[in-house]
């Protein structure tokens, strides 16, 4: 009976292909120094550069200005576009409207992990359906041109891009709209802060935000950059991007870009390698005395909620503080990336 039943189990694996597999991470101090033959499957190297010197260790964020100085061609890959600068914007303080720079702060992270496939077709993820995916706490629909609040809105104007507009009619090109509704005791902690809070403006229970997601064409992907800064000198296959171009609250962009490189001495593997950077509003960490001095809201603070070290921070999704999200994130691309290869094969 043992026999058989083993048998039957058998079947049913070789039909329906293996079971999905799950990725787990390792923190790493450098992902582009880890040698490409020590990686291994379902393992993916991390860092976000929370430890590094030029990073603020409470909220694990590095200040633009740093970031650009010190990290230029990361810079220039992970901005909206490679000469984006903190911009110009409007505040209004006391009844009186100047128009100042808003200075910004970067989350940015760095992971990379095998796929076993010779050859990943990116252009299949450039679809609403992949980011769904990814992190089904966030709604999303698709928009066109006409609805890229920074062709609509010229208090966005500033991230606009300049050789081209958002949100082009092109293959392998999506435009998003997303709303993501916080979770847990974030969404109390901010109405009870409204209530108490002098400013006329109102902090939101919600992020919406909108997004571009496309595959790079071959004519668009600098190959010598790239692979400096993956440190990986093999032919790049593809380029899949999505950049954040308007949020309502708390950020001003943000940028995933995952780069797929054949592997240097496995002709099945694919190395992808995936960077992320968002941009902080740095104001929100002058708010420090405006939630202080209310016990039930102390741990509120932004840069604890930002960097996952508060009683409000809950879930897997951006609730859950950026590192967590982050983390999360990369491993779903990860296994989608890799299990959607194993259906297909099964298939």
């Amino acid at each position: 009976m043992r026999l058989i039943v083993a048998l039957l189990l058998s079947a049913t694996l070789a039909t329906t292909g293996r079971a999905a597999a799950e990725f787990r991470l390792e923190e790493v101090p450098l992902v582009t120094a880890v040698p490409i033959d020590q990686l291994k499957p379902g393992v993916i190297a991390f860092s976000d550069h929370r430890k590094d010197e030029l990073v603020d260790s409470t909220t694990g964020l590095i200040k633009f200005a740093d970031w650009e100085r010190e990290r230029p061609q990361q810079k220039q890959l992970l901005s909206l576009y490679p000469s984006y600068e903190e911009p110009m914007v409007k505040k209004t303080s006391g009844g009186v409207t100047s128009t100042r720079k808003e200075r910004l702060h970067m989350y940015v992270v760095e992971a990379r992990f095998l796929v076993n496939k010779a050859n990943i077709d990116l252009a299949r993820y450039a679809t609403l359906p992949f980011i769904e995916k990814l992190d089904p706490a966030i709604t999303s629909k698709t928009i066109t041109a006409a609805d890229a609040m920074p062709l609509k809105e010229t208090q966005f104007a500033y991230n606009r891009i300049p050789d081209r507009p958002w949100c082009e009619d092109k293959p392998n090109n999506v435009c998003l709209t997303s709303r993501y509704k916080f979770e847990g005791k974030l969404p109390i902690g901010i109405t009870l802060l409204n209530q108490l809070r002098e400013s006329s403006k109102k902090i939101a229970t919600y992020i919406d935000f909108q997004s571009e997601l496309r595959v790079l064409a071959p004519d668009q992907i600098d190959e010598a950059k790239l692979k400096q800064l993956t440190a990986i000198d093999t032919p790049i296959t593809g380029v899949l991007e999505q950049n954040i171009f308007w949020v309502n609250q708390i950020m001003q962009f943000g940028k995933f870009v995952a780069i797929a490189q054949k592997h240097p001495t496995d002709a099945g593997e694919t190395v992808v390698t995936v960077l992320a950077a968002l941009a902080v509003d740095s104001d929100l960490f002058e708010k420090k005395k405006e939630y202080e001095h209310v016990p039930v809201l102390r741990n509120l603070v932004p840069a604890q909620v930002l960097a996952g070290n508060s009683s409000f921070n809950t879930g897997n999704s951006i609730s859950s503080g950026l590192p967590n999200y982050a983390r999360n994130r990369i491993k779903s691309i990860a296994e989608v990336l890799e299990n959607d290869k194993e259906k297909a094969a099964g298939n």
